[in-house]
Order: C-alpha cells, then structure tokens, then sequence
C-alpha cells in the first residue's frame, strides 16, 4: 500500500486521471454506493486506487477529506458488498487526510458488477460496459480458435490432398517445391501446419 507523503506528492504530479488512479476531494464524505462503483470501475480496468481529498484536476491539491472515518470497517462493507477485498488506508498528509484505497484488478475473464452493473469508467463518468467488451472479457484466456488444430495425425498424402498448395505457392508467386518436403517446410514455417526437421526430411522422401 502506497501510504507515504512522498506517494501522494508524487501523485499530485500526475497530469491526468487514467484508467490505474481515481482522485475525488470528497471534503466531507462520500457515499458508500459510490466507494463501491468506483471499486468496480477501477477492479474491471486492472486495478488501481480510488484516493480521496485531492483535487482531480492539474494541479491538483491536498484538500483533506474526512470521508472513511473508520477504514477497517469500510473496507469490511466492502467486502461484504462486492466479495473482494479492497485496502484502504488513511494518510496524514501535512495539507490535509488523505483517503487511499488500493484496489485489485478482476479475476482473467471474470468482470465485476455493482447491483447487475458490470461498471467502468468514461471520462469522469461511470458507464456499463458495452457488450463487445464484456465478450472480450469473458473469453480472456481461452483458446484462440484461430490457432487450434482442425485435424490430427494427418499423413503428407493428407496434407496434400487437403490444401490447394500449387494455388498457394502462386499466389505468394513463389516457385512450387519439385519435392514435397518442400512444400511441407514452407507449410511448418508459416505455422500453417504443424511439425519439425525430422517431419520433413521423411516427407522429402515422397513424390
């Protein structure tokens, strides 16, 4: 946890909010729906922290916030609400308290949500996600089909037969190997098919 005055002066040199840092003055207080949804944006977008009396806008300000006045207590709410668990620790910043809460990033292909709200952040705005980048979450670490074997075990013969390989070899406008090892080696080095030295040197034994 970042809980120097160093790191928040640090921060104050920040030129803009991105998608790691949030800056809220939050003089008073701030609601406990807020914390959460902020939480949520910020877990869904990698992770970062939510910090809280400084302005959010260069150059930006120790204003002091009296907002979380019991963090242990906040941070188990907080717990209890979204089912992750969030750091937050309070800094006396010579300008004012300083509010900082670390948050973790999102499980791979797992997103957050507030209330049935997967949130992230536009602007200073917090907006849902659009469908495509839920899609693209949910399918993080999954294989790529594009890279996946559509047949095993296939013999050159196989191989052959299946690939317009004179078509291909044209269009690369590449002369066509007189031997098929040839035309297997060309196929490995592309990652068009799978194989090794020794795959080749036995199909340079066929016609």
């Amino acid at each position: 946890m970042p809980d120097s005055v160093a790191q928040i002066d640090r921060w104050r040199q920040v030129r803009s909010e991105d998608e790691n840092i949030e800056f809220k003055e939050a003089k008073k207080q701030i609601h406990f729906d807020d914390v959460c949804r902020y939480c949520v944006a910020i877990a869904n977008e990698g992770g970062g922290h939510f910090v809280l009396g400084m302005t959010n806008s260069p150059p930006r300000q120790v204003v002091g916030s009296a907002a979380i006045e019991n963090p242990v207590k906040t941070a188990n709410q907080i717990f209890q609400k979204l089912k992750f668990r969030v750091n937050i620790k309070s800094v006396a910043h010579h300008n004012g308290r300083v509010v900082i809460l670390e948050i973790p990033s999102r499980p791979v292909g797992t997103a957050y949500h507030f209330d049935g709200a997967y949130l992230m952040r536009s602007g200073s705005s917090l907006v849902s996600m659009s469908e495509d980048r839920l899609r693209s979450i949910f399918l993080e670490g999954q294989p790529n089909w594009l890279e996946q074997p559509t047949l095993r075990g296939a013999s050159v013969r196989d191989v052959l037969d299946l690939l317009d390989t004179q078509t291909f070899f044209k269009l690369l406008t590449l002369p066509y190997p007189t031997r098929s090892g040839g035309v297997i080696e060309k196929l490995i080095g592309m990652r068009l098919i799978e194989g090794g030295r020794d795959d080749v040197m036995r199909h340079d034994l066929l016609p």
